[in-house]
């Protein structure tokens, strides 16, 4: 989906926004500046609730740790200005966060820990040139795994972090079984996500 910048008028400080009430409508902080984005559409939710579930009873079922759904902030760097990201999906591993349910989240209202993996799901306009900036954000966290969700093309790219940044180490299609680096055991059957 396409984000629009509403002007701000001034750039807000990490302070300034854990101060402020919390948004549903999907947004970003770039640089201390709000960008909002339109609501995802009704197939992209569907999508992202398909996905959801079958990470979530792999995730519980492993005691790895947790799984999140969109809108969750993510914090790049709080200073010297604010810039936050909303992935589709993260998934905080329990062995390294400490995070493996609700008790832990409740003092959490931003996510400040590293996601092992991101799931972020491509509207139409995307694609991952145009994603240049949150990957260049997720290496620069250190985010092992990122999977790229294309209704468009019914395919998962899934990107691996290297010193330069990310690389792709595989791309499933209708007839593959989507798997993980990050997330050992975990399979889905990708035709099973696009209907």
């Amino acid at each position: 989906m396409v984000a629009t910048q509403q002007p701000t008028g001034q750039r807000i400080t990490y302070e300034q926004w854990l101060k402020m009430p919390r948004m549903t409508q999907p947004h970003e902080v770039i640089n201390g500046e709000i960008t909002m984005s339109p609501a995802p559409s009704s197939i992209h939710q569907w999508i992202l609730s398909e996905l959801l579930d079958a990470l979530r009873r792999h995730v519980r079922g492993s005691g790895l740790g947790v799984v999140l759904p969109a809108p969750v902030d993510l914090i790049i760097t709080k200073a010297p200005t604010l810039r936050t990201r909303q992935p589709d999906l993260l998934f905080l591993n329990g062995e390294k966060t400490g995070v493996y349910g609700p008790k832990q989240l409740e003092d959490m209202p931003s996510i400040e820990v590293v996601p092992d993996l991101i799931v972020e799901l491509l509207s139409p306009e995307e694609n991952r040139r145009t994603l240049t900036g949150k990957l260049d954000d997720y290496a620069a966290l250190g985010v092992l795994e990122v999977w790229l969700v294309s209704r468009e093309s019914e395919t998962i790219e899934v990107l691996s972090i290297i010193e330069e940044g990310y690389s792709r180490t595989a791309l499933f299609g209708h007839g593959d079984t989507l798997t993980s680096g990050v997330l050992l055991g975990f399979q889905l059957e990708v035709q099973s996500l696009f209907g």
